[in-house]
């Protein structure tokens, strides 16, 4: 069997932060928008996983289309699997963090025991595979986990998180670049582990790069949404693995420098130009009248729904969840009635406060619900509503 991972070139690096930018983004598009569900939303995508998994284990060679489509699937798989730990087991991202810190370190151990190598320039055997999969999927789930606990328990925020997290992953690919391709392939401990910081480190950049676009500018993003971003990095991946496969066929697998600086430019544009139409008047269609109400109170009076919230609240502190459960249904029923008329008035601020109900939502649904998780969802939602009533 050949080697089964692609050349650690620049388009290594590119395409994986993009595949882990739509890990995170695509999950919340299933789980939010498409309304699958967080369980409903696993359940598919590990089937998914399981399917292309099981051809690119059939292949006895490296094939772009199907090595990157798992690198995607794995990513999101990798997210929701932390997604589920924290909303439906209620475990705190410190211990995630922990634990699949630990797993990571265990099957390095194991790997290394057994086969004696660490190298991604020998997966050449069905065990070394098997080894360098699990890897990867631990080291999504730990990047879900830990940038989500940089960024939004520690509240540094996406750009921040983006910055922090960007500079330690450049500063590994660039050293690994400088130094270590010859050495790794000459089995380096040192250059091994240059390598797989920069893999595990480039997993959080990418998921706030995918936060920081998709999510509300009342929560620190850019507010183009999961599905817009979704697709626009899934059109690039695709781009440059047809690219790779048509380079492949007639011998030319080294980066073009054009083609790299070309889709770095294309994204800076398209996202330029998205920002600006996303808020032009044509786009919005929001009235002068409209607009004034919007800079006094984004979504006017939202009092019938807090006052949903708050019975929804006093049922949980009593721990009467049962009921809880049963009132926050007319929440939803009645937020979704109204999208119509709110969204809009101003966007981003139902965005933000629909992505409260939606965690709302979760805690209270969950099949063991924590009462100290959905107390805080329940106030987080009031206190965001309140901040956009009157």
């Amino acid at each position: 069997m050949l080697n089964k991972v692609p050349e650690v070139t620049i388009y290594f690096w590119i395409i994986k932060i993009l595949c882990t930018t739509v890990g995170e983004t695509a999950a919340d598009y299933l789980n939010m928008v498409l309304n699958f569900g967080l369980t409903g939303t696993s359940l598919v995508m590990s089937a998914l996983l399981a399917v292309v998994m099981f051809f690119q284990f059939k292949a006895d060679k490296y094939v772009p289309s199907i090595y990157w489509f798992v690198v995607v699937l794995i990513s999101i798989v990798g997210t929701l699997i932390t997604d589920n730990l924290t909303d439906n087991l209620n475990v705190p991202l410190e211990t995630t963090t922990i634990v699949f810190s630990i797993l990571l370190a265990l099957a390095f151990m194991i790997w290394h025991a057994l086969e004696k190598t660490l190298s991604i320039y020998a997966i050449d055997t069905p065990r070394r595979e098997t080894f360098y999969w699990l890897v990867v999927l631990f080291t999504f789930a730990l990047g879900t986990a830990a940038g989500d606990l940089v960024a939004e328990k520690f509240e540094i925020g996406y750009l921040k998180s983006i910055f922090i997290f960007g500079s330690i992953a450049l500063a590994a690919i660039v050293y690994y670049k400088m130094k270590g391709t010859e050495e790794h392939k000459h089995e380096s401990v040192h250059a091994i582990l240059i390598f797989w910081i920069a893999y595990i480190f480039t997993r959080p950049l990418g998921a706030s790069i995918g936060d920081y676009l998709s999510q509300a500018r009342i929560d620190g993003g850019l507010g183009f949404g999961a599905t817009t971003t979704s697709l626009f990095f899934l059109v690039t991946i695709l781009g440059l693995v047809v690219y790779l496969t048509m380079a492949r066929k007639i011998g030319r697998v080294r980066p073009n420098r054009l083609v790299v600086v070309t889709v770095i430019v294309f994204v800076l544009i398209a996202g330029f130009f998205w920002s600006v139409l996303k808020d032009s008047p044509m786009r919005t269609k929001t009235s002068a009248v409209v607009q004034e109400q919007t800079t006094a109170s984004p979504l006017g009076d939202l009092t019938p729904f807090i006052k949903i919230a708050e019975d929804s609240l006093k049922l949980v502190e009593t721990n009467d969840l049962l009921n809880a459960k049963s009132r926050i249904k007319d929440l939803e029923i009645a937020w979704d009635n109204a999208e119509d008329r709110l969204r809009p008035m101003s966007p981003d601020a139902w965005a933000s406060i629909d992505v409260s109900i939606d965690r709302v939502l979760l805690k209270l649904r969950a099949s063991k619900p924590d009462t100290g998780a959905c107390i805080n969802a329940l106030k987080t939602f009031i206190a965001k509503s309140e901040s956009f009533s009157k």
